[in-house]
């Protein structure tokens, strides 16, 4: 009854070579794939890289009840299908595949729990399972890291072009890729009022974790700066896709954990965030709103036009529109925020999550900072350019615009909302602004870096990453809730399921794998154990 449940991310990176707009997208998205693999070792140890288990996944499968018939689902939908494409067939979708370009990898387990690989042409980095909003923050931030390494690997190959990595949402021609997160829920928990409690806090959440956007539209051409990078791009409130017609409130059905007990709730409107105060604030309040719902106390409103709204939310940067309710009520953004805030108060009150003596330690902190920044809003809104990214990117393109006479339309606004989100500390110019202390840590760079390798230990995820660090050579294929080995000798496949999300953490399987010299070893104590 809290902020603290199982979450996680999953961010698409935006792609580009410097110089040439030959190459196919899909190849050099695996080449960040294959050129992180090179970078740990881990594919070295097991001669090939550890594939991702399909078995459980049904993309299909809608929360509102039903399945989508699989020959009506748009193919972005199969997302259950292991992609195995050739130079050849990569070539044939138009772009250069250099003649030495090596093996197409398209996905890989990494030893921090994580899961790298290539989807829609993006390389994408979803992390492991967390239990709090700070750590959602650290490991979502670890596959920054990771993204860098990989191409510093491909920088330093020799006949790989160069590679550019950007933590955004759209390339500005209508093509936006996804940040999405993840909250385990209980499967009795309606779904309708999932969508009820949900819908008037994403259509305003921009305000306090949106990372800002020059241009309006799917292709940018629209004149000014807006809150989300994101709000253009949807086109439903509730829905199953989440590459075309994207809703609101994404139904996906596909819990990856005991499926009669959890949900698990894919939310796919939120900005790629490099500010780690927003980000810790799109995922804490999320976690917070979630938790009303399941206990009944989320605010009950209902806006008139919920993907209007959205946008319009987005383009009132200046926080001056009211917003039309289905009960013919106006409020604004901020108004709807403070309704949210106060309700979580109130509940967070009565269960004692948010006592700062007695209670768990990470609600307070998330209450504290959310309230601070409405506050701020609706008395200084840039007083907050060193937490809320839009505000800071903002800051910066004001400056940028007041030094050299620049009108919104001029492309140059462009191009350095392009450089805020570069992976590249040396480049990005939230890195910029980061070094010199003007955007707020919450987690420091030692403990993102310890978060690139190492999982973390509270769920499932510590085993997955053990598994893969220690076992990689007999690790033949693992997801979210499997880990499959395949061991010298034996004839049969070994699958490991890992159902329940808070299991396997180190407290309980730490010293199986410590007393473990081999595979065989540990998969004998351990079924010994489980049955």
């Amino acid at each position: 009854m809290s902020v603290i449940r199982v979450m996680g991310a999953e961010t698409e990176y935006g792609i580009h070579t410097p110089g040439s707009s030959a190459f196919n997208a899909t190849w050099l998205s695996t080449q960040v794939v294959h050129a992180y693999s090179q970078e740990t070792g881990h594919r070295a140890a097991a001669g090939g890289e550890t594939r991702w288990d399909y078995t459980d996944e049904d993309p299909l499968a809608d929360a509102r009840g039903w399945v989508t018939p699989r020959p009506d689902a748009h193919p972005s939908q199969l997302t259950d299908e292991e992609t195995e494409l050739t130079a050849a067939q990569i070539a044939l979708e138009g772009g250069e595949v250099p003649e030495q370009s090596g093996p197409l990898m398209m996905n890989m387990v990494l030893g921090n729990g994580a899961r790298l690989y290539v989807d829609h042409a993006h390389p994408e980095y979803s992390s492991p399972e967390v239990t709090n909003p700070l750590d959602a923050v650290r490991w979502d931030a670890a596959g920054d890291l990771v993204a860098l390494a990989a191409i510093r690997r491909i920088a330093a190959t020799p006949g790989l072009p160069a590679i550019n990595l950007y933590k955004n949402n759209t390339d500005n021609k209508s093509v936006s890729y996804g940040s999405h997160e993840n909250y385990l829920m209980p499967r009795a928990v309606p779904f309708s009022s999932i969508v009820a409690g949900l819908t008037p806090f994403f259509v305003t959440r921009a305000l306090i974790c949106g990372a800002g956007r020059v241009g309006r539209g799917q292709d940018g051409s629209g004149v000014g700066f807006q809150i989300s990078a994101r709000a253009d791009f949807f086109e439903a409130e509730v829905g199953l896709e989440t590459t075309i017609r994207r809703p609101i409130i994404n139904t996906r059905d596909e819990p990856h954990a005991v499926a009669d007990k959890y949900r698990r709730l894919h939310v796919i409107i939120g900005d790629a965030n490099l500010s780690q105060v927003s980000n810790y604030l799109k995922f804490g309040t999320t976690a917070l709103v979630l938790d009303m719902i399941e206990h009944g106390t989320a605010p009950q409103l209902r806006f008139a036009d919920p993907v209007e709204s959205l946008k319009d939310v987005s383009y009132d940067w200046k926080l001056e529109q009211t917003h039309l309710l289905a009960d013919g009520q106006r409020l604004s953004a901020l108004e709807v925020q403070w309704l949210y805030l106060k309700a979580a108060k109130a509940h967070t009150s009565a269960n004692g999550s948010s006592d700062p003596v007695t209670g768990d330690g990470h609600t307070e902190a998330v209450l504290a900072t959310w309230e601070g920044v409405l506050n701020a809003l609706g008395t200084d809104p840039m007083s907050l350019s060193g937490q809320v990214e839009w505000v800071a990117k903002l800051k910066l393109l004001q400056q940028y615009r007041a030094r050299d006479a620049m009108e919104w339309d001029d492309p140059r606004l462009g191009l350095i909302d392009l450089q805020w989100s570069d992976v590249r500390p040396e480049k990005g110019l939230y890195y910029k602004l980061l070094e010199r202390g003007r955007m707020e840590r919450l987690v420091s760079d030692e403990s993102i870096a310890h978060a690139a390798v190492q999982p973390p230990t509270d769920t499932r995820a510590y085993f997955r990453g053990q598994c893969i660090q220690r076992f990689g050579a007999n690790v033949v294929g693992a997801s979210w809730d499997s880990v499959i080995f395949e061991l010298p000798q034996q004839r049969k496949l070994q699958r490991v399921a890992t159902k329940e999300p808070l299991r396997g953490t180190k407290d309980l399987t730490g010293e199986l794998f410590e007393n473990s010299p081999d595979a065989a070893t540990f998969l004998a104590r351990l079924l010994s154990v489980t049955h």
